[in-house]
């Protein structure tokens, strides 16, 4: 299994605050769940903490792995089939936006920043938007830290 990473944690923690949302995350996935290598969750008792893993299932990051282009929702239950998935329960979420993180064809991963107040559809370019960049900002940092060749 792969161990956090401190420079991913800083880069969720600077992708929340860019956002202004509470929770960032790079993820990877197994076959059964998904890996925060970089996580940014709030402390305190106001808001759910979030742990390191999840079930694959869970979430909306399948679905942009799947799709293998970013999602931005606004608010998750303006879409039946995202409004029952188990996040919005269990920690309470609202609004996401997800890009996959591919390198030459191959998904590595998501990007993404979720919080618990739904944006007003209209927000959705700018989320879009906001996720796209900071994807390409750290497929950046991905690529110089393994001396892979840029794409």
């Amino acid at each position: 299994m792969t161990a956090p990473d401190g420079e991913l944690d800083e880069f969720a923690a600077a992708l929340a605050r860019d956002a202004g949302e509470p929770y960032a995350m790079v993820n990877v996935f197994t076959p059964d769940l998904q890996f925060f290598v970089g996580l940014h969750a709030p402390d305190g008792d106001d808001l759910p903490a979030v742990g390191r893993t999840m079930p694959r299932d869970h979430g909306f990051c399948p679905e942009v792995v799947a799709r293998r282009r970013a999602l931005p929702l606004p608010d998750v239950f303006a879409h039946a089939r995202f409004a029952s998935n188990p996040v919005v329960d269990q920690i309470g979420i609202r609004t996401y936006a997800g890009a996959p993180l591919i390198y030459q064809d191959t998904v590595l991963g998501t990007v993404c920043f979720l919080g618990p107040t739904d944006r007003p559809r209209e927000t959705g370019r700018a989320q879009h938007a906001l996720i796209n960049s900071r994807r390409d900002a750290l497929m950046d940092l991905l690529v110089r830290r393994a001396g892979l060749p840029s794409q």
